[in-house]
């Protein structure tokens, strides 16, 4: 008997997370609870993932999980009466207008369509830096890389391009993450060093190409769509969750509004129960 009949392969998988404001923090978080619900070794296989991508959102999410935190304390401090999560006071459909301009440009590439949102992101009126960075510093069990592949995705304003941070980019996770969620024109840049950076979901919602190296992947959308050209260019398999009609009417007009995070991770743990089958299917071809 050789090898490869006496052992069995194991795909290498990511589990990707997206981005969708608070809402799709406490969506993902509630998906994940709820596919524990109806399937806890599922739930498990998922999170052991072998390398975890989040943008946005979802880099909030990824770094909770890696900070070794169960579901139950994550999902509870998603439906807590108290955060310290604020109200950025614009909502995405202003946001949206916002770019407008800079995403219709003629002929632009990508990346000068992202400079242009970026210049959006500098000249915008936000909070100050530092209480943003501790906002984030409060959604973080843990502000240490975790002993594991975490990648967190970012765009550089100057240059228009993706960023990957990892605990080898000597970035610290906090940076990291306020980085991916550095939103333009609701909240400020983040410096580091040299750099500026924004929100890593103005380039996709998912960055699934972050993901390359990996067989497979999970993904968690906050969204009803926009990513099947992503997923048609992934050379592995993919499982994709997206957020479904009731979790939509859970996030409401403005998923930067820390109100919707009671509803949204409702919704989310509902969605996870049901499509917790599904899931398990999926792993269980690997």
């Amino acid at each position: 008997m050789g090898l490869a009949d006496s052992q069995a392969v194991t795909s290498k998988r990511a589990l990707v997370l997206g981005g969708g404001g608070v809402a799709g923090i406490a969506w993902e978080t509630g998906v994940l609870c709820g596919i524990a619900d109806e399937s806890p070794d599922t739930a498990r296989e998922l999170l052991e993932s072998a390398v975890l991508v989040g943008t946005s959102a979802g880099s909030a999410v990824a770094a909770q999980i890696g900070s070794g935190l169960g579901l139950e304390q994550l999902f509870a401090r998603q439906v807590a009466e108290t955060c310290s999560e604020i109200d950025p006071g614009v909502g995405a459909d202003e946001l949206t207008e916002l770019f407008v301009a800079a995403i219709t440009e003629p002929n632009t590439t990508t990346a000068q369509k992202l400079q242009g949102i970026g210049a959006v992101a500098l000249a915008a009126q936000t909070v100050a830096a530092p209480v943003r960075r501790g906002i984030i510093a409060d959604r973080l069990p843990s502000h240490d890389w975790p002993d594991r592949p975490l990648r967190i995705t970012a765009i550089d304003i100057d240059t228009g391009e993706l960023t990957v941070f990892d605990r080898d980019s000597g970035v610290e996770l906090i940076d990291a993450v306020a980085a991916s969620c550095a939103v333009p024109g609701a909240w400020p840049p983040v410096v580091l060093g040299a750099r500026r950076y924004m929100d890593g979901g103005v380039r996709s919602t998912v960055n699934l190409d972050v993901a390359a190296d990996c067989d497979e992947a999970v993904l968690l959308v906050p969204t009803g769509g926009g990513v099947d050209g992503e997923i048609a260019a992934f050379a592995g398999r993919v499982c994709a969750v997206l957020a479904d009609d009731d979790a939509l009417r859970a996030f409401g007009g403005n998923p930067l509004d820390p109100a919707c995070r009671l509803p949204s991770a409702q919704a989310g743990r509902e969605q996870g129960r049901r499509q917790a089958g599904a899931i398990a299917q999926f792993l269980a071809k690997d």
